[in-house]
């Protein structure tokens, strides 16, 4: 029961923290809109994820709030929090939480490559084989390195995590395809 209980502490503690987050996203945002002479808030731009899939005993919710910071027009860096929850009826649960830092290049407006350190912590509760309840919790890293095509403020591409282990990663290929909206 204990676990349980610290798993729902857990849940509300990363809500909290991404609520906290967007909230002084849209601070920064409004007073942005108010001062034309403050250049740190112009270099400034926010984005991020929303995921939600539903099927038959099968729910998986995600939230990712991400900032960047504009260099100059070539260089961008930031940092974004990432918040998943799956089930899967009669079969398992996962709390996932954590963050990544990122590194955005673009060497002409078209093209962007992407350099993300992301760490994540996976709580998982499942029904082994033989139907007992059992847990695995770890954390999980990830070092992606990414190339798109990038118009205005959209980028679609691909990034490939260089740490990638087919028996320890969790996600099955290193190759995985993006899209990016900062505003």
């Amino acid at each position: 029961i204990k676990p349980n209980i610290m798993k729902k502490y857990s849940f509300f503690a990363a809500i909290k923290a991404i609520l906290v987050f967007v909230l002084f996203s849209f601070t920064k945002s409004m007073y942005a809109q108010q001062s034309n002479s403050n250049t740190f808030s112009k270099n400034i731009q926010f984005g991020g994820g929303v995921g939600l899939n539903f099927g038959s005993g099968f729910t998986d919710i995600s939230v990712s709030p991400s900032a960047i910071y504009n260099l100059n027009q070539y260089v961008a860096l930031g940092a974004s929090l990432q918040f998943g929850y799956i089930k899967a009826k009669n079969s398992y649960e996962t709390y996932t939480y954590g963050g990544s830092l990122i590194g955005l290049v673009n060497p002409i407006p078209e093209i962007q490559l992407s350099a993300e350190l992301e760490q994540l912590r996976f709580n998982t509760d499942y029904r082994t084989i033989t139907g007992n309840l059992a847990s695995d919790n770890f954390w999980n890293t990830a070092l992606y390195l990414g190339a798109g095509y990038r118009t205005n403020n959209v980028t679609i591409g691909v990034r490939y995590d260089v740490l990638h282990d087919d028996n320890k990663s969790i996600y099955s290929e290193a190759f995985m395809p993006f899209v990016r909206v900062y505003f």
